[in-house]
């Protein structure tokens, strides 16, 4: 279990939060007292959905599933470092989900450059459930995109934006 008051920094793009972020969101808050979700701004990519937008449909997936942590989770966005970032924040864990053998390969080298940078941030990998594996939020949003079912990858409030956004 966590140390009295342990926050942990779970980066990404959460453009849209999918279940597989969802389930890895909920296992972070059993290693974490406290989870910061950070959503890294990128110039020159255009998001779907803004960093307000990001953060509603994040605080609203994790109210679905795991009401009694949603006080738990705070959304900050960022575009330096994530260890500098991390640290900003007072973190000290910093998660990263992972789906598959190409996920551990690429991660691990993050996790050894972070590591050599910010010796005092432990990362700390969670593992997809079975049924989140194939999902990305890059997929999600191409086939959301083309009227596709998506009810399968996401929470139902991110569901709902999609169609919302289709529709616009």
């Amino acid at each position: 279990m966590a140390g009295p008051m342990t926050t942990a920094f779970y980066p990404g793009s959460f453009d849209p939060i999918t279940n597989g972020h969802v389930d890895v969101l909920v296992q972070a808050l059993n290693v974490a007292s406290k989870v910061i979700v950070a959503i890294g701004i990128h110039p020159g990519k255009t998001p779907l959905f803004s960093f307000e937008e990001k953060g509603e449909l994040i605080r609203q997936s994790l109210a679905e599933v795991l009401p009694e942590r949603a006080s738990d989770i705070s959304v900050v966005s960022f575009d330096n470092l994530v260890v500098d970032a991390a640290r900003a924040q007072g973190a000290t864990l910093l998660i990263r989900g992972l789906r598959d053998g190409t996920d551990l390969d690429y991660e691990m080298q993050m996790a050894g450059m972070n590591r050599q940078m910010a010796p005092d941030i432990q990362t700390v990998f969670l593992p997809a459930g079975t049924a989140s594996r194939p999902i990305t939020a890059t997929l999600v949003r191409q086939i959301a995109g083309m009227g596709g079912d998506v009810s399968a990858f996401v929470p139902a409030a991110v569901l709902k934006a999609l169609q919302t956004k289709r529709k616009s």
